[in-house]
């Protein structure tokens, strides 16, 4: 076999795609909104309930599990995981398997414009604030303001984000 490999995707026919998406590959999609001219590089997976807005981008290897909203313009960097239950279990207290039923799914939100750098863990029932930062490998564990540059474990803030975005007018 000569040439690349053939990029593998899985995207479940419940899947609604805005125009201009690209998709890289090993990607797994299913039961989500995903908005106009959004980028979602290899090796993510987008659970069922997610909406992610438009012009937003996904790095590689990027877990946004069940619960989650980006709205308009995030950024997700390389290898980020989004966590939806505060006490994951396996089994219920009569040694059975959980199932959905078992368990509470607590939303986080993800304001306009945000960044979330590489390597970043979100705990479930936050909300991080418009064009607010989180740093690389921070672990973030209660809301973050708007327009702030959180860091660390846990993540806190470290200053105001002086440096805001200015393309095409569409972040004040």
């Amino acid at each position: 076999m000569s040439g690349p490999p053939p990029s593998v995707q899985l995207i479940a026919p419940d899947v609604k795609l805005g125009k201009g998406v690209r998709i890289y590959g090993f990607v797994n999609l299913y039961g989500c909104v995903i908005g106009d001219d959004v980028k979602i590089g290899s090796f993510v997976e987008i659970q069922k309930g997610v909406r992610v807005g438009n012009r937003c981008k996904i790095s590689s290897h990027t877990f946004v599990c069940e619960g989650v909203t980006l709205e308009d313009e995030v950024f997700v960097g390389h290898n980020v995981t989004f966590i939806n239950d505060r006490y994951p279990q396996a089994i219920n207290g009569d040694g059975t398997l959980q199932t959905e039923a078992d368990w509470e799914c607590l939303p986080t939100v993800v304001k306009r414009g945000a960044s979330i750098g590489s390597g970043a863990t979100l705990l479930c029932g936050i909300t991080i604030g418009e064009r607010a930062i989180v740093g690389a490998g921070s672990v973030v564990t209660k809301d973050v303001p708007p327009g702030v540059v959180v860091a660390g474990n846990p993540a806190r803030v470290m200053r105001s984000n002086v440096k805001k975005a200015t393309y095409a007018g569409t972040i004040p």
